[in-house]
């Protein structure tokens, strides 16, 4: 199958969000995933290189690739979607990815949110490995408001703690609002992100002080000493890590999944998925009395201009994604022809 493509300069390329989705669905699919779970999984990878999240983008790819060789998830898992109550949704993943699962409850939550103005989704026995803010956003363009949280594998130290616990446990959040493009941010509660740290260990580049310490707990901006038996520290001190506590506990104690230090994939060498859970909280802002939510949203993007912010959560993913609507994705040259061997 052709894949669309114009050279941007000699080490780049530019290719469309179609031709990326359609090259990443066949790697899924060559590497053992089902259809089904390999567009999934392509078009959300897709989005995050579309949207300038590279280290959650194509970079991930033999992260998952690895994993699925490794036989320590299911890439033709069926998800099981459990009608709980007037509320809540439960899916039983299958030892597969989460974001299947959640397309699997999709329907079915906004249809309890609108109902109840409040419904709650509990994935369990699932594999996460992707930015957050993709499970939310359509939500908020579909006039709702979404928090999700999910746990991942442990390389956090709690704050006043000697030894990793927590994973970098993200939250994501997205609400929609009058005349501008929904308000979403993604954030992990660790100082910085697991995948941007193995970015820069791999360009050789070092980080700012506060991010991680070494094997020996001392702190360092070594992302190699980080990755290499030391570990990543929470943000904010005790505040990120009480919102990383939160995030267990919402993510894997409430979902029935598992936390981050639960799961053993020693006997799976290559696995890189965390095996774990997500919760996500959906709300029908309508069901509210007074003025229309998006329009009180946007009133306080009116006044966070006002008082001299430039640049709110998401708005450069929204300039990149712009960007490559119009123009493509440019990725790597050398990337993109490793995505080819794939297929082969």
């Amino acid at each position: 199958m052709s894949t669309p493509s114009k050279v941007v300069e000699s080490s780049t390329v530019s290719i469309s969000f179609s031709a990326l989705v359609a090259l990443l669905q066949q790697v899924f699919e060559r590497h053992g995933t089902s259809p089904e779970v390999a567009a999934i999984l392509a078009h959300n990878c897709a989005s995050a290189e579309r949207d300038g999240a590279h280290s959650h983008g194509i970079f991930r790819i033999p992260g998952y690739l690895s994993t699925l060789a490794s036989g320590w998830v299911d890439g033709r898992a069926v998800p099981q979607v459990t009608d709980v109550a007037s509320g809540f949704v439960r899916v039983d993943a299958g030892n597969g990815f989460a974001q299947p699962a959640l397309e699997a409850a999709r329907a079915l939550l906004v249809e309890k949110a609108r109902s109840a103005g409040i419904a709650l989704l509990a994935i369990h026995n699932s594999h996460h490995f992707a930015a957050l803010w993709p499970d939310v956003e359509p939500f908020a363009e579909q006039g709702l408001v979404a928090l999700s949280v999910v746990n991942s594998m442990t390389c956090v130290v709690p704050h006043g703690a000697d030894r990793p616990l927590f994973g970098t446990n993200p939250i994501a959040f997205a609400a929609p609002r009058a005349d501008g493009l929904p308000i979403v941010f993604d954030l992990a509660t660790s100082a910085i992100a697991h995948g941007d740290v193995q970015i820069a260990a791999r360009k050789g580049e070092r980080l700012p002080p506060g991010m991680g310490v070494d094997g020996l707990g001392q702190p360092t901006q070594d992302p190699k000493a980080i990755l290499e038996g030391g570990a990543l520290l929470p943000f904010g001190g005790h505040k990120g890590s009480a919102l990383s506590m939160m995030v267990e506990l919402l993510a894997a104690a409430l979902t029935g999944g598992n936390f981050s230090f639960e799961f053993n994939w020693s006997d799976h060498p290559g696995a890189r998925t965390p095996w774990t859970g997500q919760l996500l909280i959906v709300i029908d802002p309508s069901k509210t009395a007074g003025q229309s939510f998006a329009e009180r949203s946007q009133e306080l993007v009116r006044q966070m201009h006002a008082a001299g912010l430039r640049r709110l959560p998401g708005d450069r993913r929204h300039r990149t994604r712009a960007k490559s609507q119009q123009e493509g994705i440019e990725i790597d040259a050398e990337e993109l022809q490793q995505l080819r061997k794939w297929i082969l």
